[in-house]
């Protein structure tokens, strides 16, 4: 048992109605717009962040929250504790009726994720952890893969990155697949499903906080290109990269990805 099995037992249960929500929500019929920057929202995605809004913030009135789709304010900041929400995290698959969507919620506390559950509904696959208290997938623990070498890795990541020309030298190699969610990208690296997930660009806090403790609970390791910690709760909630990876495989790929100036 760790100190934050209350949270974590609050967004268990608020993410599992959440999962109900979305599912019914697609069934009956979605209303689709475009945001400012041109990717798709539903009416799911608005009414799973009101209801999880309203849900946790009654339970921890003192707790702040960033959600995705939720206008950000200042007095997050202020707050020792936060909820990190993405209501839909892969809403382009969960729009056309693909698995590979989920919702993650994050407690964070002076900045570091603490609780944090992923629930893919159409998998029915759950992953959570505490700090300090280890990771599980549907209540059985996790561990992240013994995977030691680059050759023939299992990667969540764009293969054309990868083929680039901005690398020192070439990678071996390895094998590549793709799921729509980041979240869920790194919670299979938690179950040693996949060897390590890359991203060379910024990712959105309510995006991987949630994953970022499980995969560490996990004994991945999570960091951005250049092999540095992330820090949450910052006035900017963004993270310039993501490597979230096997222990002996991150620092392979750290000694690689860190020489590229990429990432905000």
């Amino acid at each position: 048992m760790s100190g934050y099995d209350d949270d974590l037992a609050l967004i268990r249960d608020a993410v599992m109605v959440a999962g109900t929500m979305a599912l019914a929500e697609r069934e009956q019929g979605l209303k689709v717009w475009s945001k400012s920057g041109g990717s798709p929202v539903t009416s799911a995605d608005m009414a799973i962040d009101a209801f999880l809004k309203s849900t946790l913030s009654e339970a921890r009135p003192e707790y702040g929250w960033l959600s995705e789709e939720t206008p950000d304010t200042a007095d997050r900041l202020s707050r020792r504790r936060l909820f990190i929400v993405d209501p839909i995290d892969g809403t382009v698959a969960y729009m056309k009726g693909k698995p590979w969507w989920c919702i993650p919620i994050a407690v964070i506390e002076d900045g570091r994720p603490v609780a944090a559950v992923i629930h893919a509904p159409a998998l029915n696959e759950t992953y959570e952890a505490t700090l300090g208290g280890g990771a599980l997938m549907n209540g059985r623990a996790i561990s992240a893969s013994d995977t030691d070498s680059l050759d023939d890795a299992s990667l969540l990541a764009d293969a054309r990155m990868i083929e680039g020309p901005q690398w020192l030298e070439p990678w071996p190699a390895m094998r590549f697949e793709k799921r729509n969610a980041i979240a869920y990208r790194m919670a299979l690296v938690a179950a040693g499903a996949f060897d390590a997930a890359i991203a060379l660009s910024p990712k959105w806090d309510w995006d991987i906080a949630a994953g970022a403790l499980i995969a560490d609970e996990a004994g991945a390791r999570v960091t951005d290109h250049h092999g540095r910690p992330w820090h949450f709760n910052r006035p900017d909630p963004r993270q310039a990269s993501l490597v979230c990876a096997a222990p002996a495989l991150h620092p392979l790929i750290v000694r690689r990805t860190a020489p590229i100036p990429l990432g905000a």
